[in-house]
């Protein structure tokens, strides 16, 4: 299985970026997929996740701001993130598990699989 993130960059605040995550390799039925973040000084969290039942959970600091999706078709998960702050600093990482999200969704021990991560600033 192999993750890449792309659309990482530098952006000012209140702006807006979107994050792709090509996935190859996951065979499959079930899936949780998500992102995760990692600012300098912090532990890696949990920013979004979708599952193959449909269920989308999202960290309380990026509601109705940031926007998960996949795309199966392309084998592609996207993340749309609009006004940005600079508390959205960080290198954000893709990752996969199998099986539904669930109530474990945020916990980052449980994620298989993960991409090289992305940078994205906001100034």
């Amino acid at each position: 299985v192999q993750l890449v993130e792309s659309g990482g960059g530098s952006v000012q605040a209140g702006g807006s970026l979107r994050l792709s995550c090509s996935v190859s390799g996951y065979t499959y039925a079930s899936y949780c997929m998500g992102w995760f973040r990692q600012a300098p000084g912090k532990e890696r969290e949990a920013v979004a996740t979708i599952d193959s039942d449909g269920n989308i959970h999202y960290a309380d600091s990026v509601k109705g701001r940031f926007t998960i999706n996949k795309d199966d078709a392309k084998n592609t998960l996207a993340l749309q993130m609009n006004i940005l702050g600079p508390e959205d600093t960080a290198i954000y990482y893709c990752a996969a598990k199998r099986d539904a999200c669930g109530m474990t969704w945020k916990w980052r021990n449980l994620y298989t699989y993960w991409g090289q991560g992305t940078q994205v600033t906001v100034s």
